[in-house]
């Protein structure tokens, strides 16, 4: 199955979270055909087509923040039925959450 390509908004949106979060050890990369974004080579964050998947934990009070966004859901990135449990994808319809989310995920990721 081919990475679904995502629009020019959801790459311009990654883009600017990259800016927002300010850090120079913040990388962005593909892989699997996606765009991601890691930390001291740590991925915390990957473009699905148009949701933005973010590591931030299974049992912490954020993961389950997100998912009350709605259209937020555990990040399947193969679309069958094996989601990564530490990960969210935020829907592009709550843009104004990549950052928060993302800051979250950054903060999970320098935590291990």
């Amino acid at each position: 199955m081919a990475a679904p390509v995502p629009s020019e908004d959801a790459l311009e949106r990654l883009d600017l979270v990259v800016a927002e979060l300010g850090d120079p050890a913040i990388v962005r990369g593909r892989m699997m055909g996606r765009p991601i974004l890691t930390l001291q080579g740590t991925m915390f964050a990957c473009l699905n087509g148009e949701l933005l998947g973010l590591k931030l934990g299974a049992t912490t009070p954020e993961h389950a923040e997100a998912l009350r966004i709605p259209e937020a859901e555990l990040f399947d990135p193969s679309e069958k039925g094996h989601p990564f449990k530490d990960w969210v994808s935020i829907p592009p319809s709550a843009p104004d959450q990549w950052i928060r989310f993302a800051l979250a995920a950054v903060e999970f990721v320098r935590a291990r």
